[in-house]
């Protein structure tokens, strides 16, 4: 029998939930209460199956989200999650029908792009997705990083207090949003989010472990920053603490709250490591330190990639910090987003609008993915041959308008 795509129905929630779990190598056997928990979070019309003689060999699964620009400016996204194939059904194109049935969807209901974490880097490129957010986990040796073992609280007059799950999920929220408005690449959090990563809801497929959570006060009394790390419980031969304390969330408004809650972990009793969890490759946590050699890469690879499904808003949406003149010719495959524009932007906006004119620069949608976010060089890419210059020196104009003096951080997996 012939293999058919299309969104699934809630009886087929339990054998839909096992093809996930084949796919991403869990065992295929899962609770009643976590098929309930998880089907309830769905929005029904976005969950996708292949299905062969009635069995489900494939999964895919999307949702509403909102990313955060070059500007503050936020956009709707359709966020890609939950996509497998089954090891007996592979190259047979099920990912490229279910991906086309979805982005073809999505356009429709006007999500201005699409967002995913790849869970391996050569799938998504094709269906035009390009890296656009990095990021570094980093593990910090504490006794080398020259921070005063003294140290007691935040000299700026802040003030660092512990809390529990209940605080953070009235104060976070708000906290989230106000660094959503500020930093690109953010996706937005809903209340689900907030009750799954402080325990009031529970999925048994994943055990919870309790953080410890802090806040940094201002001076002033507001909270500008939040920790949460859990810690493990390590000791030598010679009865000396090995504790690793891993974070899991933190997040800072100002460069003194990010510097007080970094020395705050780093000054726990009993704890030799931390981890910091995934930071943006330019975070300043290492140079927070005085001696930042202190700090070694665990991790640093892409993160949050980026399909561009309507240039127009797009490019109009973000900001720019120099004046300049583009003809972009974007090229396609998916048939979504493809056409010639010229953009022309300032710091005070920017248009873009369909064009004849000949173009400046000739590239692929997954390389406008790439460099929307402010991350990737148009120079680079053009050396790559991943980018053509029609008019010399192009690509640099290209980077003057679109880069970013940060980088992009996307602080969530989804």
């Amino acid at each position: 029998m012939s293999v058919e795509t299309r969104i699934i129905t809630e009886s087929e929630f339990p054998d839909w939930l096992r093809a996930v779990w084949t796919g991403f190598l869990r065992p295929p056997v899962i609770s009643d209460e976590e098929i309930a928990a998880r089907w309830a979070n769905n929005d029904p019309a976005r969950v996708r199956g292949a299905f062969d003689d009635g069995r489900c060999v494939a999964t895919y699964r999307s949702f509403a989200q909102q990313l955060t620009v070059v500007g503050g400016a936020v956009l709707d996204s359709d966020a890609v999650t939950n996509v497998s194939v089954s090891p007996t059904h592979r190259r047979r194109g099920l990912l490229s029908r279910m991906m086309s049935e979805n982005l073809a969807v999505a356009k429709e209901r006007g999500d201005v792009v699409s967002t995913l974490i790849a869970a391996e880097y050569p799938i998504y490129g094709r269906y035009g997705y390009g890296p656009a957010a990095w990021t570094t986990e980093w593990a910090i040796d504490v006794p080398r990083t020259g921070l005063d073992p003294r140290w007691s609280g935040p000299r700026d007059g802040g003030r660092i207090d512990l809390v529990d799950g209940e605080d953070i999920r009235k104060i976070g929220p708000e906290l989230h949003a106000r660094l959503a408005a500020r930093q690109p690449g953010v996706v937005s959090r809903n209340e689900r989010w907030w009750q799954l990563n402080t325990g009031q809801v529970q999925l048994p497929s994943q055990p919870w472990t309790e953080p410890f959570y802090a806040v940094y006060r201002s001076p002033s009394g507001e909270v500008e920053g939040l920790l949460a790390y859990v810690a493990d419980d390590k000791w030598g031969d010679a009865k000396q603490p090995l504790n690793t304390a891993s974070v899991r969330d933190l997040l800072a408004l100002t460069p003194a709250a990010e510097r007080a809650l970094w020395h705050y972990v780093c000054s726990v009793d009993w704890i030799t490591t931390v981890k910091s969890g995934y930071r943006a490759p330019d975070d300043l946590l290492p140079l927070l330190l005085p001696d930042p050699r202190a700090a070694r890469i665990l991790t640093q690879a892409d993160f949050l990639w980026l399909r561009i499904l309507d240039v127009v808003r797009a490019l109009e949406a973000r900001t720019y910090g120099t004046s300049g003149s583009l003809v972009l010719d974007i090229h396609d495959a998916g048939g979504l987003a493809g056409g010639r524009f010229c953009l022309d932007a300032s710091p005070q906006g920017a248009t873009c609008v369909p064009s004849k004119q000949s173009p400046d620069l000739t590239l692929d949608v997954r390389e406008l993915g790439a460099l929307y976010l402010g991350d990737e060089s148009a120079v680079r890419l053009a050396a790559l041959g991943l980018v053509d210059e029609g008019t010399a020196g192009a690509a640099g104009v290209a980077d003057a308008l679109l880069r970013t003096s940060r980088r992009p951080w996307c602080p969530d997996i989804f």
